[in-house]
């Protein structure tokens, strides 16, 4: 589709592999100038070589921590004016609830609650002046469908879509809108791990180990299976677009299926 997005420039947090990478894949094939943001200089520079290969268009990559205020800062001062900001770092482990330490709750809410909350803080200011701009959180199904082996991932998810929300609400009168999309297990890097940490037989082949983690745990997909990267980037492609224009404070669902209500 064309999303008419030259000049625009996209900050993707968490894009050196997975869901983020896909977004970033997607939105330079689109048009836009994107920035790719990781901790680690080598995976950063792949990234960006891939997209430039695949695209030809504009990527930089710029290697920051953004789950500490400083990373957050020195990334924006690289970045400089961001069009669409989109917080996909995020990080999901395995772990009884008896087991989640204070020091992991204060973890997973620094990764993947408060790195969003700073680089929108940032950000969001700047659109509504220019009275343009878009912020995309990428929570998950977990936020309405709570996982019992990973619950402090799925409360952090559920307030990303508060604070999504919270943000939209200071859009009012504006064309600058604030989403979340809400995938399902994605095929991405570290789930081959989790599944074999979540499987009758660890050994087996990854199809049945699939398989199985559909059949036990996420009965409810009606997909029945791991998602691509790729088809979620569709959706943040369109909701970072101006094709969503008139979709602010939702949160919309890739999930597969797996939600098994209709609102």
């Amino acid at each position: 589709m064309d999303l008419k997005w030259s000049g625009q420039t996209a900050l993707v947090t968490g894009s050196t592999g997975g869901i983020g990478l896909g977004i970033a894949h997607r939105l330079a094939a689109e048009g836009a100038e994107v920035i790719i943001s990781g901790r680690g200089a080598e995976k950063v520079n792949t990234a960006v070589r891939g997209i430039k290969i695949s695209s030809g268009n504009s990527v930089r990559g710029v290697v920051s921590d953004v789950t500490t205020a400083d990373g957050a800062s020195a990334l924006l001062e690289e970045a400089g004016q961001v069009d669409i900001l989109v917080n996909n770092l995020g990080i999901y482990e395995s772990k009884a609830f008896g087991d989640i330490t204070d020091d992991d709750w204060m973890r997973f809410f620094d990764v993947n609650v408060v790195s969003g909350v700073r680089l929108a803080r940032a950000a969001f200011p700047a659109m509504l002046h220019r009275n343009q701009g878009r912020i995309i959180f990428v929570s998950s199904e977990s936020a309405l469908s709570v996982p019992k082996e990973m619950i402090h991932y799925a409360v952090t998810k559920t307030a990303q879509l508060s604070l999504a929300r919270g943000l939209a609400e200071l859009t009012r009168g504006t064309r600058v809108t604030v989403n979340s999309v809400l995938p399902g297990p994605t095929r991405a890097e570290g789930i081959e791990s989790f599944l074999r940490s979540q499987a009758s037989n660890p050994s087996a082949s990854m199809a049945t180990i699939e398989a199985e983690f559909f059949a036990k745990a996420r009965q409810s997909s009606l997909l029945q299976r791991m998602i691509d990267p790729s088809e979620i980037a569709s959706l943040v492609a369109y909701l970072a677009s101006p094709l969503a224009s008139a979709t602010n404070g939702a949160a919309l669902r890739v999930e597969g299926g797996l939600i098994s209500t209709i609102a």
